[in-house]
């Protein structure tokens, strides 16, 4: 596992978005040398998808795409913003597209969402048929997903 610290987006980031990636991490070393098994890992994704959001709305306010009342206020949905099949009558709150103007293409966004829908909303959720327990090496690979989206965004929008 890379040190995190020295990605070139580390500073952007918030303090409590540092350290809930650093616990996502934690976490995963820990577990890998435990003799555990248990029968679901989700525990080691959260504090990551947890930064994840907080570094999303950071990025969709600094690029200017929600206003200081939006990023502040606890009403504003990631997985509605950034969903690229978002209904047409909400489109006009659609971050997806606006970030597809802004990169000249929707492969950041593409990546944004799945990486939001495959370690946030997949994660999270919990339905009768499909109960979404992640086995120690699939943690592993959400938590670099969520990652490599944060870095690719870094990148991508030149903040």
């Amino acid at each position: 596992m890379n040190d995190i610290t020295q990605k070139p987006w580390w500073s952007y980031l918030e303090t409590s978005q540092q350290d809930l990636l650093l616990q996502s991490q934690m976490l995963l070393v820990n577990e890998k040398v435990q003799e555990r098994h248990f029968t679901d890992y989700s525990f080691i994704v959260f504090p990551a998808a947890k930064a994840y959001e907080g570094f999303l709305k950071k990025l969709f306010f600094d690029l200017g795409f929600i206003n200081e009342a939006v990023y502040q206020g606890d009403r504003f949905r990631i997985g509605k913003a950034l969903n690229p099949s978002l209904e047409k009558e909400w489109r006009h709150e659609s971050i997806y597209d606006k970030l597809a103007d802004f990169c000249q293409g929707s492969k950041l966004p593409d990546q944004l969402w799945q990486a939001w829908k495959n370690s946030r909303n997949s994660v999270f959720h919990f339905w009768p048929n499909h109960h979404n327990l992640l086995s120690l090496e699939e943690a592993e690979a959400r938590v670099a997903e969520i990652i490599a989206a944060i870095s690719a965004a870094f990148a991508e929008c030149k903040i």
